[in-house]
């Protein structure tokens, strides 16, 4: 088990190599020049030199045995330096997935082995041209070679698309139809028949090596069917979804760190109308104070989910599918508005702000779109409203209620508005049966990760005002900050759950005219309206703490 200590000395390893290797400028031209810097990655991998891949290899093959929310911390850091790198070394872990998860002893010895003894990289290739990023459509084949009545072999043949470390992974898994069913092979590169493409020309994330992959016949021993069972494949690929998908966010949490950790500084020197632009609400409260509240609350749904896949309690891909749609769109956001932040510098190559939003834009694609994610959502959390006869978020807003009783500062009353709303739209959907229409579904999805995280960040304050947070979370926000910053991302939560679904069930024809006022009681949006007061103040905090400013603890906003 990693300790706190351990961890934070590999994170400042991390950041002190890139600081010296990988400064700003020459981040920059290696995205002029659409380069992979191959060596770096390899020292990085490199068990002799930084071995960062050993955090993410089990200790018995060699590995120091990174925890789900020690792998988060260092995907985070990894975005903050460069979202090209990080996805080169992520594609490493991802391509061992299957191994991780589906291999049999012996093949989790080898190859988990020669990742953390030699440091080699590998490419996960399920993706291709037509399927896209639904696995069960793939064309990729796996003949058996049949001797004296068994398989001793398999012959692979199909393409793969937008593979990361296509054109320099030492070894891949290939995702292919077997007589038995979908199912992973390990192949190596230089194989007969394996070739792949000049890397893809991309709009962002351009240190990072994308390629096509071409298998024609390609000859595979028995013992490289990861697991040695044909049709297992899908089944080891969703075992990690929501945990690789945790991981895709705080991709999204990083990079968009990244690019308001340049705004901010850099709206303290810029001088419009003869004050900096850190000092006016019309450039604060738009483009810095929001993007901060969405991140934040990503952040504590990231670790709230890392936290209780360490505790054993199962896969949770629908957490890690709401953690990477709303860290991956936050960061997204969060990068667009640094661009407007920096006005016309923002929009140039010579600064980092407009490499970071090509970059942060790709969080939003791989690892499943961010309307696969709303679809995963949303279908899962529509089977719980109907088990629970539509009391499921109803259950979570009383939770709510009561964390507001003991803290009472911390926006816990306004998430419970939110989960009370999001749970009398989707009871009129179901009585309208508006989920016919798929455009709606995918609208639950977003309410429902907005009506989550809005809660999860309201337990997060309350475990920062009791000293409870986990000694490896962040604590760039103090407890006041953190139930400042909750209480206006509960705000809009609530708004757009209640505003919102209102205007799609009306929109889906799924209430009267004479309907509509008893609709927006029982969803509560007058209630929402009024909670809406005090935001501001909140916000002109959120603000000072930002730029250290922070009042007096006598003149800090209190709600009640």
């Amino acid at each position: 088990m990693i300790t706190k200590k351990t961890l934070k000395l590999s994170l400042k390893s991390l950041h002190d190599f890139a600081k010296k290797r990988l400064p700003d400028q020459e981040l920059i031209d290696l995205d002029n020049r659409d380069e992979c810097p191959v060596e770096i990655v390899r020292y990085m991998c490199s068990p002799d030199k930084l071995g960062i891949q050993l955090l993410f290899i089990p200790e018995e093959f060699g590995g120091m045995g990174g925890s789900t929310f020690d792998v988060y911390c260092v995907c985070e850091e990894m975005a903050r330096i460069d979202l090209g790198v990080g996805t080169s070394l992520f594609a490493t872990f991802l391509g061992s997935d299957p191994i991780t998860v589906g291999a049999t002893a012996e093949q989790k010895k080898l190859w988990l082995g020669r990742i953390a003894d030699e440091g080699i990289l590998f490419a996960y290739g399920a993706t291709e041209p037509e399927a896209g990023s639904d696995l069960g459509s793939l064309r990729t084949i796996a003949e058996r070679v049949m001797k004296d009545g068994n398989v001793v072999g398999y012959k692979i043949s199909g393409n793969k698309q937008w593979i990361s470390n296509g054109s320099i992974a030492d070894a891949y898994t290939i995702l292919a139809n077997t007589p038995g069913g979908p199912t992973w092979f390990i192949v190596e590169k230089g194989a007969p028949g394996f070739t792949h493409d000049k890397p893809e020309d991309k709009h962002g994330i351009r240190l990072s090596n994308t390629a096509a992959l071409a298998l024609d016949n390609v000859y595979v021993d028995a013992d490289r069917l990861v697991g040695g069972v044909e049709g297992q494949g899908l089944l080891q690929a969703q075992a990690v979804f929501g945990y690789t998908r945790l991981m895709v966010a705080a991709f999204g949490l990083g990079a968009g760190w990244s690019a308001l950790d340049r705004a901010i500084p850099y709206s303290t020197k810029r001088i419009q109308a003869g004050a900096p632009l850190s000092e006016k609400q019309g450039y604060t409260h738009k483009l810095i104070v929001p993007n901060v509240a969405r991140l934040e609350a990503a952040r504590s749904y990231i670790e709230e989910t890392a936290l209780r896949i360490d505790a054993g309690e199962g896969t949770l891909n629908t957490e890690g599918a709401i953690a990477k749609y709303m860290a991956t769109e936050a960061g997204d956001r969060a990068a667009d508005d640094s661009i407007q932040a920096l006005g016309g510098y923002g929009y140039t190559h010579e600064y980092m702000v407009e490499k970071i939003s090509r970059d942060v834009r790709i969080t939003r694609i791989y690892e499943g779109t961010s309307e696969i994610m709303e679809m995963t959502i949303g279908r899962d959390r529509w089977q719980l409203h109907l088990k629970t006869r539509g009391q499921y978020y109803h259950d979570q807003a009383r939770e709510l209620e009561a964390l507001h009783t003991k803290h009472p500062k911390v926006g816990a009353d306004i998430a419970a508005l939110a989960a009370h709303a999001l749970a009398e739209v989707m009871e009129k959907a179901r009585v309208a049966r508006l989920t016919r229409y798929q455009h709606i579904l995918l609208r639950l999805g977003e309410w429902i990760a907005y009506a989550e995280c809005a809660g999860s960040l309201a337990r997060r304050a309350a475990l920062a005002e009791e000293g409870r947070l986990n000694e490896k979370a962040s604590t760039r926000f103090d407890a006041t900050a953190l139930a400042a910053l909750s209480r206006t991302f509960a705000r809009d939560a609530a708004l757009k759950v209640a505003q919102d679904g209102l205007r799609w069930v009306i929109g889906a024809d799924g209430v009267s005219g004479a309907e509509i006022a008893a609709l927006a009681a029982s969803s509560g949006l007058p209630a929402v309206l009024r909670a809406q007061a005090g935001l501001i103040a909140d916000m002109d905090y959120v603000a000072d703490v930002i730029y250290s400013r922070v009042k007096k603890e006598a003149e800090q906003p209190v709600l009640v």
